[in-house]
């Protein structure tokens, strides 16, 4: 089940919400689906008591049950570096009972429990089934969604987690491909993508999932967003070094520089934004990709004319006697050249443009003038100029 939440903002929109749920594979109920969508506001309170009766009913119905006396096993939903506790994690409980002292082994982090906290930050010595809370003492950060379970002792949490971190590793290397004609041929096509590399920096390890997945959905086959690194903690001088090192900016997400790294990056000129706005960021990483892109280069026709008679000055050339037949033309146009249906050339400029005897900067349709066109003169009798104009417009996103 989902608790749809902020419904009581004036911009809220379900219905849409539910369009993208669906998208996921999370029909709504309302929809015909089995998964149920409990319109929520933990502002006003709007829709709480409905949630706790439909968490109450699927509870029965499903016959929910946990047993308190064994050792604690659950899910991470959040983990974060705290200032004075260094890692810790959120998590939810889900059968057994967890104590502070025990042994717990979360993702690649594990240790042993040093404090537990209920959902109004006060230290609690055990925490039962359906109990959230936020534990301390884990050598990692784990991630959200990661399993944790109390182990029996510290050295086979220690050989687990380096085991899953080993993997993780060979994992990494397995899916680098080897060098081939094809892999260099998609190298140099990533190479002509113009790319912004990111390294981002949150306070909690969901918000650097979330912005590690979300910045790049602005990408196209011009431009890019890649992420180079991301963690949680605050900005340091590593971050500002890898930055230099791979020509990348520095995002931080309700964290900050400290002193020493905020003095490198104006030393070695690293840019760092900070944000406590997710959808500023999208915001700025929209108009910078946007400022990539080539600008789009129109084509407007705006006039015919008929070549009736071909003059030939020996000191100038051969110049078109022509007819306007629609539209006008005018200096500074470019001119295409059509014979007989097909095009001889284009991009040709007009060097001079005369109605009667007297320059002009314009002819309009149904009027004769003098063409003379610069650099050429393969001109005939029943040519077509086809007069246009190329505007430059910046592309955006």
């Amino acid at each position: 089940m989902v608790a749809l939440n902020k419904i009581d903002r004036d911009d809220a929109n379900p219905q849409m919400v539910m369009g993208q749920l669906a998208a996921n594979g999370l029909n709504p109920s309302e929809w015909g689906g089995d998964t149920e969508v409990v319109k929520t506001s933990a502002i006003t309170g709007q829709g709480i008591d409905e949630l706790i009766e439909v968490l109450d009913y699927q509870t029965q119905l499903r016959e929910l049950k946990a047993d308190p006396t064994g050792p604690a096993r659950g899910t991470v939903i959040e983990s974060r570096m705290d200032p004075g506790l260094g890692p810790v994690a959120t998590v939810l409980v889900q059968d057994g009972t967890l104590k502070v002292g025990d042994v717990v082994l979360a993702g690649i982090g594990w240790g042993r429990v040093r404090s537990i906290l209920n959902d109004q930050m006060k230290p609690i010595p055990t925490a039962g089934p359906s109990t959230p809370v936020v534990i301390s003492g884990l050598s990692e950060l784990p991630q959200a969604g990661d399993k944790f379970y109390v182990v029996n002792s510290l050295d086979r949490a220690r050989a687990i987690a380096q085991e899953r971190v080993d993997r993780s590793r060979a994992q990494q290397l397995a899916d680098k491909t080897k060098v081939s004609l094809e892999s260099l041929y998609g190298q140099m096509k990533d190479q002509a993508v113009k790319t912004i590399n990111l390294i981002i920096k949150a306070d909690v390890q969901g918000s650097v999932e979330t912005l590690q997945k979300t910045v790049t959905d602005q990408n196209t086959d011009e431009v890019r967003v890649k992420v180079i690194h991301a963690a949680v903690g605050p900005i340091t001088e590593s971050d500002v070094e890898l930055a230099d090192a791979s020509n990348a900016v520095i995002i931080g997400f309700h964290v900050v520089p400290d002193e020493a790294a905020r003095a490198m990056a104006e030393q070695r000129r690293i840019e760092i934004r900070t944000y406590r706005v997710i959808y500023e960021i999208f915001d700025d990483l929209k108009k910078a990709l946007s400022g990539m892109l080539e600008p789009e280069v129109r084509e407007k026709l705006h006039g015919h004319a008929e070549v009736r008679q071909v003059f030939k000055v020996s000191r100038l050339g051969n110049i078109a006697g022509c007819y306007v037949t629609d539209g006008h033309i005018q200096r500074g146009s470019k001119i295409r050249l059509v014979r007989e249906g097909r095009i001889i050339t284009e991009d040709l400029s007009i060097e001079s443009l005369k109605r009667l005897k007297d320059d002009v900067k314009e002819v309009k349709s149904g009027l004769e003038c003098g063409i003379k066109l610069a650099g050429y003169d393969d001109i005939k009798v029943g040519d077509v100029f086809e007069a246009y104009i190329r505007e430059t417009f910046q592309r955006t996103l």
